[in-house]
């Protein structure tokens, strides 16, 4: 199977109430790297009319200033949590839309309920207005790392060539990602499976603070990852893993509808779980259609560890429900009439209200959602909408 040929993607025909116009293999123990006010490398951007970059953020993102070398060729969606009239400082010479909690009600109107508040899973707004092919998501406090000869990493630039070659989920190949220079397949490696199937999505991985739970921050306080792992893998087809938001990129125009961020954060019973759960349903689809999901490289560095008492209360429950989640998501069966995303997507909400909700009446409420969240989906992009002229972030 081939991947499909790239198209120049349509883009929205509304505006937010911000915009901003353009301004022309092996392991190495590293050490903290000694950030500059900006990273040094000005590489040739890739897909630089094909991708958006999403960030949520409650705070000014001076962040990307280390990032501009790299970011600054991109058009940025800022979806902005918590209050609405915080007025947050983007650096000048970016090209940007902010939403804030007024833009994505008067969006989405009934349906922005399905949109999570004070919580990053608010980021998920952002997938569903651009009109790009492609996305990369990173929270604002993860800065560029250094690969073990001290160069600064462009993880944009490994995401987007990780989404653009072949994955190989029905047969794991020993050498890791083969597409990969100086890899191939190995010896007893099937040929009819080496063309590969399109890679939906790049699972990138963070230096410094590891993404744990609140019970391994409690037991391993000084723990850093220190270990730059030089490899690029395809998760197996009927594997599941646990997706972390803050270093992802994702082909929007094959998997986009299925990376719902869930119902966290303020009012919800949970949190922390919202990158998770989007895994969990994706992976799930991607076996399903046929499609491809990487983890390993690149590395971002993750700045600062959140707080392990304040994640225990968001994440006891979801600690406790994951024994009956994961079980859940291994033997989900989509029927063979589910031949998109989105019918998927509702086969498996079904499927959580028949047999989560017997758990905790919240998984009605999330089935619910999942539905709310396909419904706008499509409104804001309907069938073959792919001939409007107005690119992000220009005026009308």
């Amino acid at each position: 199977m081939l991947f499909p040929p790239l198209y120049k993607p349509p883009f929205p025909p509304f505006l937010p109430s911000h915009t901003r116009p353009s301004i022309p293999s092996p392991c190495f123990a590293l050490k903290s790297p000694s950030f500059s006010p900006m990273a040094t490398v000005s590489p040739t951007p890739l897909l630089k009319d094909e991708l958006d970059i999403v960030i949520p953020t409650i705070r000014n993102l001076d962040f990307l200033e280390m990032w501009r070398p790299f970011f600054q060729p991109y058009h940025l969606i800022i979806v902005q949590d918590g209050d609405p009239t915080k007025t947050i400082k983007v650096p000048e010479g970016f090209d940007y839309e902010l939403y804030n909690r007024n833009d994505i009600n008067r969006i989405l109107g009934p349906k922005a309920s399905c949109i999570s508040f004070k919580d990053s899973a608010c980021r998920c707004f952002g997938y569903m207005v651009s009109k790009k092919k492609y996305i990369y998501t990173i929270d604002d406090d993860c800065f560029v790392a250094k690969d073990p000869s001290g160069k600064d990493i462009n993880a944009l630039e490994q995401h987007i060539q990780n989404l653009l070659s072949p994955s190989t989920p029905f047969f794991f190949n020993t050498l890791y990602d083969p597409y990969r220079s100086g890899a191939d397949f190995v010896r007893g490696y099937p040929f009819s499976l080496r063309e590969g199937v399109p890679t939906a999505v790049s699972h990138g991985l963070w230096l410094n603070i590891p993404d744990y739970d609140a019970p391994t921050q409690l037991v391993k306080p000084l723990e850093r990852n220190t270990r730059y792992v030089d490899a690029i893998m395809t998760i197996p087809k009927g594997t599941l893993f646990p997706m972390c938001g803050m270093n992802l990129a994702f082909n929007r125009e094959l998997i986009g509808p299925a990376m719902y961020f869930g119902l966290m954060g303020d009012g919800q019973p949970i949190g922390r779980y919202d990158d998770m759960w989007a895994g969990w349903c994706t992976k799930v689809i991607c076996d399903h259609l046929g499609w491809g999901v990487k983890t390993g490289l690149p590395y971002i560095w993750h700045s600062k560890a959140s707080n392990p008492f304040v994640n225990l209360k968001k994440e006891y429950k979801g600690i406790y429900w994951q024994e009956e989640l994961i079980p859940f998501f291994q033997s989900v069966a989509l029927p063979k009439d589910c031949t998109t995303v989105q019918k998927c997507y509702i086969e498996i909400s079904k499927q959580v209200k028949a047999k989560l909700g017997k758990v905790d009446d919240y998984f009605n409420k999330l089935a619910d959602a999942m539905v709310t969240w396909i419904e706008a989906w499509d409104e804001l992009n309907p069938s073959g909408d792919i001939s409007a002229k107005i690119p992000n972030g220009a005026s009308k």
